[in-house]
């Protein structure tokens, strides 16, 4: 029979690595947050989540960056271990998630949660042809 502090320890690991799901609800009724810097841009909403696809095109300061799409630009922050282990370049498609930034008389910025390298995959040919 396992003893008290063995079960105990058994329990505290099981706490801490347990990692939170972040999926959310995508269908009808959920929420569209915008998905466009431009759509952002027009109606800031303090902590809303967003997913945006674009460049990251220069560091501007500590941990922010200069986000584009074909919409507008806007700042993000991007802690350092939320890069991936590949570079990335101004000519690299990204995906941010995080959450906007809006304070008092300040521009919106977004503070990222994760970011991904968005490839582009092309169509194989079929191989009867």
């Amino acid at each position: 029979m396992p003893s008290t502090r063995a079960v105990t320890i058994a329990v505290l690991l099981l706490l801490f690595t347990a990692s939170p799901a972040l999926a959310q609800f995508d269908g009808p009724g959920a929420e569209q947050g915008p998905d466009t810097v431009q759509a952002l841009l027009d109606n800031p909403q303090d902590d809303q989540t967003v997913t945006l696809q674009g460049n990251v095109l220069e560091k501007v300061g500590h941990e922010k960056y200069a986000f584009s799409d074909e919409t507008g630009q806007i700042r993000v922050e991007i802690e350092s271990e939320v890069f991936p282990e590949r570079r990335v370049t101004p000519e690299t498609n990204v995906e941010i998630y995080g959450e906007v930034e809006k304070d008092f008389l300040r521009s919106p910025e977004i503070d990222a949660e994760r970011l991904t390298i968005v490839t582009s995959e092309s169509p194989q040919p079929d191989a009867g042809q």
